[in-house]
């Protein structure tokens, strides 16, 4: 098992509590929370490999993604008072995980001849979109539509992947400098507030 698939699986099982977590908290039922943490978990993977046409899907063609999100769900039925807590471990698994998934999903766009703007945009929507099915699921404002830089990360490391492509790089190393800038531009956004200009009403004239 490499370190990337490790991650993946490690990402796949961070989504999926937090999912979990968010279903338990408006009282869904089992079976509820069970859907959401695996749209959360492998959502955005799915809606990739629809697009672009990838088959078989990876959670089918894999059932350690099943097991892991279901593990996910036992832990957090019987453990909850001990994760839910865990918020700081719980952002840096959900960075670990989109700095992964982001070029994972990079990556596969690439191997399909995509153009590389939009394999691109492949890799954020791996990252990202399990999240936001999962939000509108709970009816909630999804996470990349809000002051918090996420969607934005995914998209610069992605770039920062492509440039090191072009230079001819080692396929290792672009990966570890793209996930570290991932992660370190969500971690830092994060930590001193930074955030995206908002567009004010006004400037319409509302």
């Amino acid at each position: 098992m490499n370190i990337i698939y490790t991650l993946d699986i490690a990402g796949t099982f961070a989504f999926a509590l937090s999912g979990a977590l968010v279903a338990k908290k408006e009282n869904f039922d089992v079976f509820g929370v069970v859907i959401i943490a695996f749209v959360t978990a492998v959502g955005g993977g799915m809606l990739r490999d629809v697009l672009i046409n990838a088959h078989p899907i990876n959670w089918i063609a894999d059932l350690n993604y099943i097991w892991t999100i279901l593990a996910a769900v036992f832990v957090m039925f019987f453990f909850k008072s001990k994760v839910a807590p865990l918020s700081k471990t719980m952002f840096l698994f959900d960075t670990i995980g989109i700095s992964v998934f982001t070029l994972l999903g990079l990556q596969k766009g690439l191997n399909f001849n995509l153009h590389p703007f939009v394999a691109l945009i492949m890799g954020m929507v791996s990252a990202v979109f399990g999240g936001v099915l999962r939000d509108v699921l709970t009816r909630e404002v999804p996470l990349i539509f809000k002051k918090e830089i996420y969607a934005s990360a995914c998209l610069a490391g992605g770039v920062v992947y492509l440039l090191l492509g072009y230079l001819g790089l080692q396929e290792n190393f672009q990966f570890i400098v793209s996930a570290t800038v991932i992660f370190l531009v969500r971690f830092i956004s994060v930590k001193y507030h930074f955030e995206l200009p908002k567009i004010k009403n006004d400037i319409f004239g509302k």
